[in-house]
């Protein structure tokens, strides 16, 4: 991407985050004007907002515990974009992996450090690579809407994990009366957090994997043909491009990020499966994530910092200010919107167009009539 087109990706970006922070105020005056005693201003939410995001160091360390997993879910959308496809079954794939954290790291947790997390985050990665390649080859082999796949395959892992979790006969802890719970982790499976910070190490995992993913896609004969085959698929089949093995490779590491990211919740958060592993929606809020980014692998890591801060940000409006839990999650629906809405600006606006270079006329010859009548 040269100058002119990451200024106009930044600006625009930036126009459609305003934007949906103005609606988003507009919307909480109207709301507390009915609701509640006061009404709430928008410098007031803005302040609000930065202060329980950004405002203290507590603020920040809260803010990246929440955008660690965010950078690995988005990964799971912004790898298969390069390839042209529309993948949304992150939240499938990070539960996918946190389940199958919970079942293996029960029995590992005898075993001496770092075996237990290594088998545990190992399987999470598994689990979650098997169900977005399975959407990626339903789409190659069988033509398959990879949105819709990626999506219904959500609904099967959640549906499946609820079994599981719920049922005493499976993974049930009978100790789990009023919230259904797996049986939890040992002491010795659990991942602590990265010295100096209170932060658990899925942090440094999504940083690393993010550097990864860019090295992979930029500067790799891979990802000149991933790239080549997202621009045009006939024509990388034509140049002898192994499309299939692409997608299949591709789907299998975005999978695979969103799983350790459900690996890592389970480890170092939850330390057993229960609905809490999906009830923060961070697959749902990965693929908003990755779409604000524009799916380049460094831009999520500023965009899930920022949105990992509106999630910080909630218990703050709730206490401060009165409003809903939920209230976050209105915005994050506002910025999705416009996000895509804002999608119609690229290469429409001409400030950002290059500019018109017309050829030279052409020199006129010494021996033809009008300079010879001269």
């Amino acid at each position: 991407m040269n100058l002119r087109g990451l200024l106009e990706t930044v600006l625009i970006t930036l126009a459609a985050l305003a934007c949906s922070l103005l609606l988003f105020s507009l919307f909480i005056l109207a709301y507390s004007r009915l609701a509640l005693d006061e009404p709430v201003g928008p410098s007031e939410l803005c302040r609000a907002l930065f202060t329980g995001g950004f405002g203290s160091r507590r603020a920040w360390m809260n803010t990246l515990s929440k955008a660690a997993p965010l950078i690995l879910t988005a990964l799971c959308t912004a790898l298969p974009a390069r390839l042209g496809l529309v993948i949304i079954g992150n939240e499938g794939a990070l539960v996918a992996g946190g389940l199958a954290a919970a079942i293996v790291g029960v029995p590992l947790s005898a075993l001496p450090f770092p075996l237990p997390q290594l088998g545990m985050l190992l399987c999470a990665m598994g689990a979650g690579a098997v169900l977005i390649a399975l959407s990626g080859g339903l789409s190659h082999w069988r033509g398959v809407n990879a949105t819709i796949s990626s999506l219904l395959l959500t609904y099967v892992m959640l549906g499946v994990f609820d079994y599981l979790v719920e049922d005493p006969r499976w993974l049930r802890d009978p100790a789990s009366l009023n919230k259904p719970s797996s049986t939890p982790i040992g002491p010795g499976a659990g991942i602590g957090t990265i010295p100096g910070l209170d932060v658990h190490w899925g942090l440094a995992f999504g940083l690393v994997a993010c550097l990864a993913a860019w090295v992979l896609l930029d500067y790799t004969t891979f990802g000149f043909a991933a790239r080549m085959t997202g621009g045009n698929v006939r024509a990388a089949k034509a140049a002898g491009l192994a499309v299939g093995r692409l997608i299949l490779v591709t789907c299998l590491l975005g999978g695979a990020a969103a799983g350790l990211a459900g690996g890592v919740e389970i480890a170092a958060v939850h330390k057993q499966a229960n609905a809490g592993l999906y009830a923060a929606r961070l697959g749902y809020t990965g693929i908003l994530v990755s779409f604000v980014a524009r799916h380049h692998p460094l831009g999520i890591i500023p965009v899930a910092i920022l949105f990992g801060g509106l999630k910080a940000a909630s218990d703050t409006l709730q206490i401060r200010l009165g409003l809903p839990d939920a209230a976050v999650d209105v915005l994050v629906g506002i910025v999705f919107v416009l996000i895509l809405l804002f999608e119609t600006l690229y290469g429409r606006l001409r400030v950002f167009q290059p500019r018109e270079v017309r050829p030279a006329p052409a020199p006129v010859a010494a021996d033809t009539p009008a300079v010879a009548a001269a």
